[in-house]
């Protein structure tokens, strides 16, 4: 073999592109969607949606991705939980020094996706993000578990740490300050609501006849529907 004869596939990448075809989508009876029969805001189908998930066993239905950009325009995108979903919008919180918390005071804006593999079933969401008053974030911190405060008090979120020890001693230390003074302050804790724009609702098929129903709201503040192609 010479320099310019090409190199044959590796067997790791072999080994997991056979692995990757031989997952399968949808291993299961998918749920029928009627768009004709959807409210005329977003929210009430979600929480319907959301309570048919629970209802199917989906584990953490709440778990949502969060896309934000940064200063120069770059996305980023990370996992985490769904505070909340109301006529304001889509809450979540985080610490307003994190990574999403610096792109989010330059660039208040986001998307979040939900997938329900369980039904066959994605939500996104788009819309400009406002903060919640410091009242309310308080409020959101101490109304969660002890473990979510001693989270919200180890170390600066986002920042390096110098080693897997000081995360550890870090992270006891808060544990141990969140069951000593549970009414502890965390002063960046920040609750964010996503104000939704756009609201899309996918039903995955079987034969790929998705369904994908797209709320947009108007300048009235009134949610037009639309079907969109597959």
């Amino acid at each position: 073999m010479t320099d310019d004869t090409p190199a044959g596939p590796r067997p790791a990448s072999t080994a997991f592109r056979g692995l990757l075809h031989a997952q399968r989508v949808w291993d299961t009876e998918l749920p029928s969607f009627d768009p004709a029969s959807a409210p005329s805001a977003p929210v009430p189908l979600f929480h319907a949606w959301f309570a048919e998930a629970v209802a199917a066993g989906q584990p953490e239905p709440h778990a949502m991705s969060l896309a934000t950009a940064d200063t120069e325009g770059l996305p980023d995108v990370r996992t985490l939980l769904l505070h909340d979903a109301d006529e304001r919008g889509f809450h979540f919180a985080s610490h307003a020094t994190s990574a999403k918390g610096r792109h989010l005071a330059v660039r208040p804006h986001a998307a979040l996706g939900f997938y329900w593999p369980a039904q066959g079933r994605q939500v996104r969401v788009r819309g400009p993000v406002v903060r919640c008053t410091p009242t309310e974030s308080h409020a959101d911190l101490h109304a969660r578990s002890t473990g979510a405060l001693a989270a919200a008090l180890t170390g600066s979120q986002s920042e390096v740490v110098g080693s897997v020890a000081e995360l550890h001693r870090a992270a006891d230390a808060a544990w141990d300050r969140a069951r000593a003074a549970p009414d502890t302050e965390a002063p960046t804790w920040t609750r964010y609501v996503v104000e939704p724009a756009e609201a899309e609702f996918f039903q995955g098929d079987a034969r790929r006849r998705h369904i994908r129903l797209r709320y947009r709201r108007q300048e009235d503040g009134v949610w037009t529907r639309e079907l969109l192609w597959p």
